[in-house]
């Protein structure tokens, strides 16, 4: 049989480059989708993949716009094939507190984190039903269930995210397309990096694992979700998130 194809947006950040990796490593065919206003980061990006050997495409597609996306996936599927696991990766930040939050602040993360899920997997999921498999997977957030001082916004749409991934498994299971939900907590990319060593330590401390995770073990966790072995798993949101927060 041949390679399926995955997508992954916000394929060129930290996590995404792992799951990029993770995918690879399983045999998919990979495409990082990134922001057309990225072009010349993601030429980079893929050029480094390439010097490593992983031969990964890249497509450029504003996420929050359902006519952008619909272009990205009539170039994948051109240039690539149908594709056959969709990992929505792609998110912002725009923080403020509510009371100082501007309507454009809002509307920014929740176009481009929870408009984009409709976006994009709009696109690809009558291919997934009409080929009998398909594996989405919504990356959401610890603070989409917990929320977060400052993230009224961000917290709404992962946990929007959550909502969407239930209604559609519903919709597409007797077609064997999955639709999941991973959270992770807070992940040692170079945005947090950027964080003020102090108050990284004081997010560290509220952690039971006394640490921040790695986009490795987000990766893997996403590979194992879009294994064929992963057909009876639905509907689900998988927390990783070191104990910071826990519920069944």
């Amino acid at each position: 049989m041949a390679a399926r194809t995955a997508l992954v947006t916000g394929g060129i950040g930290g996590i995404g480059s792992a799951i990029c990796r993770e995918l690879a490593a399983k045999g998919f065919r990979v495409v990082a989708g990134y922001y057309p206003a990225e072009k010349d980061l993601a030429e980079q990006w893929q050029q480094k993949q390439h010097a490593e050997g992983l031969k990964f495409e890249i497509a450029s597609g504003d996420v929050s716009s359902f006519e952008d996306s619909q272009q990205m996936v009539r170039d994948i599927e051109t240039r690539v094939g149908p594709i056959d696991v969709l990992i929505n990766c792609a998110g912002i930040t725009r923080d403020k507190t509510f009371r100082k939050m501007e309507p454009d602040q809002w509307r920014a993360v929740i176009s481009t984190n929870l408009d984009s899920l409709f976006n994009v997997t709009r696109q690809v999921v009558d291919g997934m039903m009409e080929r009998g498999w398909g594996r989405i997977v919504n990356i959401s957030s610890v603070n989409g269930q917990r929320g977060q001082f400052g993230q009224t916004n961000y917290s709404a749409a992962k946990a929007g995210a959550h909502g969407f991934t239930m209604a559609l498994a519903q919709e597409v299971a007797r077609k064997g397309v999955t639709v999941n939900t991973v959270s992770p907590g807070y992940i040692a990319t170079e945005m947090t990096q950027a964080i003020a060593e102090e108050v990284r330590q004081q997010i560290i401390a509220q952690v039971p694992m006394a640490r921040m995770g790695e986009p490795d073990e987000v990766a893997y966790l996403v590979g194992v979700l879009c294994d064929d072995r992963a057909g009876y798993i639905t509907g689900a949101n998988y927390e990783l998130n070191g104990g910071l927060f826990m519920s069944f």
